[in-house]
């Protein structure tokens, strides 16, 4: 894939649903070039579809990022053939409640490879270019949770709270190398994670943040000039915590 010298590069994993599709649109408005990682190839191919509209470069690689192992070579190998990377967004993640107290250690394990490690193994692929490129960004989708626990949402809350401080450690250890790390930690997103089998809560899913405003901040954040970064943005319905 050939890009001009100013095209912009991003990488959004989660991408082909709920806030991870509303991102790939905006950036590709934005004239983005897009790889967009989920599972799903078909629902993969109906965003590009979309977001090609818009004249960007898109590719899609299904990946199920549960294969922690696997990720930081899929990640890297994706940057190379690419021939460099800007932007990584990590949205992938799964929502779960259940009372700590009856959590099995396997649903604990597969929350936090998903929400914490697999993130941890994407910044791993692509941060050895970014640190040659001598810049880069990275924007991690935690949520109000990290720092405002709920009921049921424990195991969740601790995948979200352990994310927002690898952002905070990441950004510490790398800002010398040009690259900036933003946290976006949205309130409830009317998104199709309420009708998995995961999770249980009834909600007013009207009074909800749309995907689409919460891209909108991932899309701001990530054209910043160069010399500034937004590293912590709380976004949350106009009614407060639902």
């Amino acid at each position: 894939m050939e890009n001009s010298p100013n095209q912009k590069r991003a990488i959004i994993t989660g991408a082909s649903s709920g806030i991870g599709k509303a991102v790939a649109i905006k950036f590709a408005q934005a004239g983005i070039d897009l790889c967009l990682i989920a599972r799903s190839a078909q629902k993969l191919d109906e965003v590009a579809k979309i977001a090609a509209d818009y004249g960007v470069q898109v590719k899609t690689h299904p990946f199920d990022l549960e294969n922690t192992s696997q990720v930081q070579g899929a990640i890297a190998h994706i940057v190379e053939q690419w021939g460099g990377i800007d932007i990584l967004v990590n949205n992938a993640g799964i929502a779960y409640t259940n009372l700590l107290r009856e959590t099995p250690l396997e649903d604990w394990q597969k929350v936090l490879n998903l929400n914490l490690t697999s993130v941890f193994q994407c910044i791993m692929g692509v941060l050895p270019t970014m640190r040659e490129q001598q810049q880069g960004t990275i924007i991690n989708v935690a949520s109000i949770a990290a720092s405002s626990p709920f009921p049921e949402w424990g195991t969740y809350a601790v995948s979200k709270a352990a994310l927002v401080t690898l952002s905070q450690s990441l950004a510490m250890e790398e800002r010398s190398n040009g690259i900036r790390v933003t946290t976006i930690s949205p309130g409830a997103v009317n998104t199709p994670i309420w009708d998995t089998d995961t999770v249980n809560a009834d909600l007013n899913r009207s009074a909800m943040l749309t995907p689409e405003i919460v891209a909108e901040t991932i899309l701001h954040a990530a054209l910043l000039p160069q010399s500034s970064v937004i590293e912590n943005l709380t976004v949350t319905p106009s009614l407060g915590a639902l």
